[in-house]
């Protein structure tokens, strides 16, 4: 088995495609499956070598790795559709040569003309055919009119093109429908529908999983696959993804590229295990790496309606990510100047801390230097210490000096000697120890903070009334 990703390099990864090249990895990876990174770079104007190595590291980041493609290499390379002009051209000329393919000199204007006039008289836009038939003579005449041909496949008519889709089930196309279509343009370049379906081919890849936006593309590409005697992938389309508002995802409605989730602080897990779970089910709920998500993944459990995108839910999975990383990898996470504030034994406490109370680095910065900066008070929380009144410090103190940073005793001899309890109780000490209303547990923030440095803020709050 072996599926691919094949993006194209104009512009930075987005969910959408993510989710595609994820599903495609899960599949190829099981069993002794192997997938394929291939570069489409045939949009000369919009393909950029910064994208195509954009690409290539957010792939990367997002522990997604291939066995064959751009940059690992392989027996069926090059992989970068501009280096394979030759062999499209090989298989032109052999269309060309078997008349299942000709020389279309229509210009661009022609075209909007016949389509206009088609959707104006109730019939469906379709390629009439105007250049099937041209003779010699024809053709030498729009060749002196410095016309530059595209060249068109010649559709079978009155044929049937039926498949069996992964996700959708059974699929039945008419050719009729479909009519003659460009597979090289004017300026001698390779379409999507052409040099796709033939490097999938090449390539060996048995598996096509793409967005469903693909799946009238499939009956011309296996078409073309058949006439040239090619074999065959099975095509499986998946839903697309939709806002919360059910509009299609675009920047307007959540959408945003890997390197922006990268860089607001998402883990890469965290992106993953949501996506993997976006239109398909997984009967475990459980956090998984990626073998565990392939080794569970199963085309069969993919839906057929378009998925809505839920910040919601993939901030869920970052909660679960922060809960599950390792200490080192969650300790890098923290900027360099953050991790200047921590002392090493401060480290695995802080570390504990963190996973519980942030889910983002700009969080943890905040909370790392709430915990060992001085607090800001905001007036709320002024108010509050000035409500608890100079004598509940006054035992605070007490009650550190005599049980030292154990928050249970300090609070169990406040309790006994002011006759509070909860919010009346915890309250004004936490404010004026961290200057937060909420929180990390007291319990560590005691830990943490040690008696000396307990006592000299409960001073402040206590100068403060």
């Amino acid at each position: 088995m072996k599926t691919r990703f094949a993006p194209s390099p104009t512009g930075y990864i987005h969910i959408g495609n993510a989710r595609t090249a994820l599903l495609s990895a899960l599949v190829g990876y099981q069993g002794q499956g192997n997938f394929l990174v291939r570069i489409e770079d045939t949009d000369k104007a919009r393909s950029t070598d910064e994208y195509m190595n954009a690409l290539l590291q957010d792939l990367t980041w997002l522990g997604l790795t291939w066995q064959e493609g751009e940059g690992v290499g392989g027996p069926q390379g090059p992989y970068r559709q501009s280096l394979r002009h030759d062999i499209y051209e090989h298989y032109y000329q052999e269309l060309v040569q078997h008349k299942h393919a000709y020389f279309c000199y229509c210009t661009d204007e022609e075209l909007e003309l016949t389509r206009k006039l088609q959707i104006a008289s109730g019939q469906p836009p379709r390629y009439p055919g105007t250049c099937r038939h041209l003779t010699a003579a024809q053709q030498e005449q729009k060749i002196a009119e410095a016309r530059k041909p595209s060249l068109r496949f010649a559709m079978p008519q009155g044929k049937k093109i039926t498949f069996h889709d992964l996700v959708k089930g059974e699929q039945i196309f008419l050719s009729d429908d479909i009519g003659d279509f460009i597979i090289r343009r004017q300026d001698g370049g390779s379409t999507f529908m052409f040099c796709n379906a033939i490097d999938d081919s090449l390539m060996d890849v048995t598996h096509v999983i793409r967005g469903e936006d693909h799946l009238t593309n499939t009956p011309r590409q296996l078409i073309i696959l058949t006439t040239l005697k090619l074999r065959t992938p099975e095509y499986g389309h998946i839903s697309l993804i939709n806002g919360m508002d059910g509009t299609p995802l675009s920047k307007r409605n959540g959408s945003r590229s890997i390197r922006e989730l990268r860089d607001i602080g998402f883990l890469p897990l965290a992106i993953v295990n949501y996506l993997a779970r976006l239109g398909h089910y997984y009967e475990s709920n459980a956090f998984m790496n990626m073998a565990e998500l392939a080794q569970r993944f199963s085309i069969k459990h993919l839906g057929k309606s378009a998925s809505k995108f839920d910040e919601t839910q993939l901030k869920y999975w970052q909660k679960q990510a922060v809960l599950s990383v390792a200490p080192e990898l969650l300790w890098q996470w923290l900027s360099p100047a953050l991790q200047d504030l921590v002392s090493t034994t401060q480290k695995e406490l802080i570390l504990k801390i963190l996973r519980e109370g942030a889910l983002f680095p700009d969080e943890a910065q905040h909370l790392v230097r709430t915990l060992l900066g001085e607090p800001e008070l905001t007036a709320e929380a002024q108010q509050i210490i000035k409500v608890a009144g100079v004598k509940f410090y006054e035992h605070a103190l007490k009650a550190i000096e005599q049980f030292g940073a154990n928050f249970t005793a300090v609070n169990q001899a406040l309790s006994d000697t002011l006759g509070l309890k909860g919010k009346a109780l915890f309250q004004p000490l936490r404010v004026a120890l961290t200057g937060e209303l909420h929180g990390p547990q007291m319990t560590d923030v005691f830990s943490l903070l040690g008696a000396d440095l307990l006592c000299s803020r409960l001073q402040s709050a206590q100068k403060l009334c």
